[in-house]
């Protein structure tokens, strides 16, 4: 099993279990599906559209712990939702900060990809065609900005990757994008 941590704060970000698979325009973005939610009832655990009274139910439902609906994603590598302070999403802006101060770390992390031995010119022309793929990406990113649901690793760095969770056309299935080179396989 390959996980697959965040180059800047080190967090679990997805494993290869998860199938990552290039985002069919900008290739630089890895996508891949969210299984279905989970209902989080304080630290139990119950499938979406479970039957708790066909199984060992408890008759004193709902007075304790709170249920909310998670990604799987999310509950599996302790992912957390970044809000600001108002308790909604980062703004367009803040993200496009980010995303500039962020790629600049990415393209210091892809640098080595980019070697063409013995030929300058080849190594330019790589480089370049990251940077349009870089540049393109970031633009779609924030042209659906409002479709996004924004989550980090459970150390909150700042300076870290963002996972983005958006559904597929169909509106049912859940998916997450993140950097290709913002991720450091971790054989287990």
């Amino acid at each position: 099993m390959i996980i697959y941590t965040d180059i800047v704060s080190g967090d679990e970000i997805v494993a290869d279990t998860f199938k990552l698979v290039p985002n069919k325009d900008f290739d630089i973005l890895w996508e891949c599906d969210c299984r279905k939610y989970m209902k989080r009832v304080g630290e139990d655990f119950q499938l979406e559209g479970a039957n708790p009274s066909a199984e060992e139910g408890d008759d004193d439902e709902g007075g304790e712990g709170e249920t909310t609906m998670v990604h799987d994603i999310e509950d599996q590598f302790r992912l957390v939702w970044l809000k600001a302070e108002e308790g909604a999403k980062p703004s367009k802006e803040s993200y496009k900060t980010h995303i500039k101060s962020y790629l600049k770390k990415l393209h210091k992390n892809a640098a080595p990809k980019f070697e063409v031995p013995g030929d300058p010119e080849a190594t330019e022309k790589a480089e370049a065609a990251w940077k349009k793929k870089a540049a393109g990406a970031m633009k779609m990113i924030l042209a659906n900005w409002d479709n996004y649901d924004v989550l980090m690793g459970q150390s909150t760095d700042g300076e870290a990757m963002h996972v983005l969770i958006d559904f597929r056309e169909d509106g049912v299935t859940p998916y997450a994008t993140v950097w290709a080179d913002g991720l450091k396989e971790v054989k287990v």
